[in-house]
């Protein structure tokens, strides 16, 4: 039997927009102290995979990311951490610091078939809509969805000529709401909806899975809504067809997410780092167009990161996740280009954090 989910990520946008405790503006000392280790880091040479959270001493920044950790597990489910030092640094040196606030945050997980550990979000032409279609190569408006990990880091470099509104839902405030009016469609969601990897599988890997959107394990509530990529399975002969109740289920939750009862946008801005709980938040995007010129079209630095604080997950994700317990590196693409260097680094980001290691 379903029950209402407690949880202090069950909110509503006008609670945030009075509160505003979704934003966190740093000091000036704050950005300091994270511009000195980038500058340290950027002057070493060290390639990226070879830097965990041992070489990055972040000073006063370091008690900004333990604030935000408590808050994505905790608390609402994200934080915006405001005002990164990145004006008059390089691309590379925008992605290294990236990079080095992931190290302190978890392990960082392959997104793609290329085994990438961070994507470039920017309109490389993609197409959103289809088998192998994702979402952060294309301009496109996105359904909201989750990543495929515990956490997902948006770093903002530059922003659109127009559009590329960011935008977030509780899955938790979702799931209380539903329940109130259609508990039949609440159930429904609980039970397993057949996924698409988007071409991005291994070899070895099966090219689907099946998994609930909605899941509980040990009170810890869970969504992982992906409708890209169940829509995808509809077009593959072998997996199973969706019922009428599975689509009006799927239907109901895109649409009270995209209301202005459950959505809250917002324009993130250069030096923007956004910090995402895939499990109780739902995020999407509005269209945008760029501008012409290259050094200014829209980019932000993606990372989808496992985590030491992260939440038990129910066994029915297991193959969404290839692991389901707290404190152990999951999710993300186990991709087609696993070399001894991203398996070094596993082992070595996973050790710095006190995270038990789960091979690919």
């Amino acid at each position: 039997m379903t029950h209402k989910i407690i949880s202090r990520a069950d909110w509503r946008p006008a609670e945030l927009e009075q509160s505003g405790r979704w934003l966190r503006v740093l000091s000036e000392r704050e950005r300091e102290d994270l511009r000195a280790a980038i500058d340290g880091l950027a002057a070493s040479g060290r390639p990226m995979i070879e830097i965990t959270r041992a070489d990055v001493p972040l000073g006063a920044f370091a008690a900004v990311l333990t604030e935000a950790e408590a808050e994505l597990e905790e608390g609402i489910g994200f934080v915006v951490l405001r005002g990164l030092p990145m004006d008059g640094q390089d691309v590379e040196t925008n992605r290294l610091m990236a990079w080095a606030i992931g190290t302190h945050l978890g392990v960082a997980r392959p997104q793609g078939k290329a085994s990438q550990l961070m994507s470039d979000v920017r309109d490389a032409g993609g197409t959103y809509r289809g088998g192998s279609g994702r979402g952060y190569n294309t301009n496109a408006e996105l359904d909201y969805h989750t990543d495929g990990s515990d956490i997902v880091a948006l770093l903002c470099r530059n922003t659109a000529k127009s559009g590329g509104l960011s935008r977030l839902a509780s899955s938790v405030a979702i799931h209380n709401a539903l329940l109130e009016k259609r508990p039949d469609l609440v159930e429904t969601l609980y039970g397993l909806f057949p996924h698409s990897r988007q071409n991005e599988h291994a070899p070895d890997e099966p090219p689907t899975y099946m998994a609930p959107v909605y899941s509980l394990r040990d009170g810890h509530f869970a969504s992982r809504y992906l409708r890209n990529h169940i829509r995808s399975t509809q077009l593959m002969e072998s997996e199973p067809r969706l019922t009428a109740l599975q689509h009006e289920a799927l239907d109901s939750l895109q649409d009270m997410a995209s209301s202005p009862a459950f959505s809250f946008d917002m324009w993130l801005e250069p030096g923007d780092l956004q910090l995402v709980n895939n499990h109780v938040l739902y995020h999407s995007r509005t269209h945008y167009e760029d501008h012409e010129e290259e050094a200014l079209k829209r980019h932000l630095f993606r990372l989808w990161l496992a985590v030491p604080g992260g939440r038990p997950l129910c066994p029915a994700l297991q193959d969404a996740y290839k692991s389901v317990e707290p404190g152990t590196v999951r999710g993300g693409f186990k991709g087609r280009q696993v070399t001894p260097e991203l398996l070094a680094y596993q082992a070595r980001a996973a050790a710095s954090l006190g995270m038990r290691n789960i091979p690919y």
